[in-house]
């Protein structure tokens, strides 16, 4: 049976990578889900955190037929299993266990070495590959499968939001009782920053988000110059606009963040979620505006200048702008760790999706002027 062994990129790539492989042997380093992990608290591209969730659900729901650590059977016959760093084999020179990277070549060059006959790597990270072809491991690049029309507009979408409608309907009713609990209960008098006086039952059926913003708002409610509860609910609306792709969120996130920025103007990680907020409201204009005056304060604001990327491109169809903002992501990704590096390749992909969409329109890109022809590799 051929043995797989999936790198990060390569999962959030296409989920769906994990059933791709018929009678194979997959395994995720142990390192991966700590790096998919970390997108439930960064702020990345809304598509890339879902996928890192659908990630996860595959995952759990695997896990429930047995340990993923032992290996799991695939419906396609072949099997899943998580793999860790194992310390009884050295490292060959150049491999650090500091380095998220190294440690998944590290699982990869030690399968291969357990006289495994039909072992391959499957990643998309260059950096990676040389590597493993400088150790000998049989590496393989995977490309992202873009999908038809309906694979992006149709499924992907329903997949994202199928929760049903009467599950999310009971949800906003407990939330919306439990918001007038909150505001009209005299046992209302506590500064804590959990919600007091708000039945155990009742904060068990929100989500994580609903009760980061039920704590935060009962908190400004006796203390109303509490920035730390100001940024907290500010966040909150900011994933649950993520989580639901609903605009009001967005702009309650945009009243809060400005509220508090008013007080701490310099704080340019929260002008960068301003600037997120006020794109996903439909104010482009004011979007740009202040994730500019964020590079004004920290040009090599990595986040900052992706989102740059994002609101010229779909904000204003402005490729040439668009690519210049990706291709300093890409410059400042090249060091620095795992998430970043995922930043940039996010940025590489979004790069050659513009150079197409602008072919397309009739608006080609100067692929050596603008200095992205190796960015994009054989995108025409």
């Amino acid at each position: 049976m051929r043995t797989i062994v999936l790198d990060t990129n390569v999962l959030l790539s296409d989920p769906q990578t994990l059933l791709a492989f018929q009678d194979a042997a997959i395994v995720i380093p142990e390192t991966v889900l700590g790096e998919i992990d970390k997108l439930k608290t960064q702020r990345v591209d809304p598509d890339l955190r879902f996928r890192g969730r659908e990630i996860s659900r595959m995952l759990f729901e695997f896990s429930e037929t047995g340990s993923l650590m032992d290996g799991v059977a695939l419906p396609d016959g072949g099997t899943l299993r998580v793999a860790p760093l194992r310390s009884d084999i050295d490292l060959p020179e150049g491999l650090s266990n500091r380095n998220a990277d190294d440690r998944i070549l590290a699982v990869a060059y030690q399968i291969a070495n357990d006289n495994c006959e039909d072992f391959t790597l499957i990643t998309n990270d260059l950096n990676m590959l040389l590597k493993a072809q400088a150790l000998g491991v049989k590496v393989e690049r995977r490309a992202e499968i873009e999908g038809g029309f309906a694979r992006k507009y149709v499924i992907r979408p329903f997949q994202r939001y199928r929760v049903p409608l009467t599950i999310l309907a009971i949800a906003i009713a407990v939330f919306a009782a439990v918001l007038a609990l909150a505001f009209y209960a005299t046992s209302l008098t506590s500064t804590a920053a959990v919600s007091p006086g708000v039945p155990t039952e009742f904060r068990d059926l929100l989500t994580e988000n609903q009760r980061s913003l039920l704590d935060g708002l009962v908190a400004l409610q006796t203390t109303p110059g509490n920035l730390e509860m100001v940024q907290q609910v500010a966040n909150a609306y900011y994933n649950l606009r993520d989580e639901t792709g609903n605009v009001t969120f967005a702009q309650k996130a945009i009243g809060y963040y400005t509220r508090y920025l008013t007080a701490r103007p310099a704080e340019v990680d929260v002008r960068t979620d301003l600037s997120a907020m006020y794109f996903y409201s439909g104010a482009t204009d004011k979007a740009i505006q202040e994730a500019t005056r964020v590079l004004e304060a920290e040009p090599d604001h990595i986040q900052a200048n992706f989102n740059l990327g994002i609101f010229y491109w779909r904000g204003r169809t402005d490729y040439k702008a668009a690519a210049l903002s990706f291709k300093k992501v890409t410059t400042l990704t090249k060091t620095g760790d795992a998430h970043t590096q995922l930043i940039g390749e996010e940025a590489k992909k979004n790069l050659a999706t513009i150079v197409k969409e602008a072919q397309a329109a009739g608006q080609p890109l100067d692929l050596d002027a603008l200095g992205i022809r190796d960015l994009v590799g054989g995108v025409q």
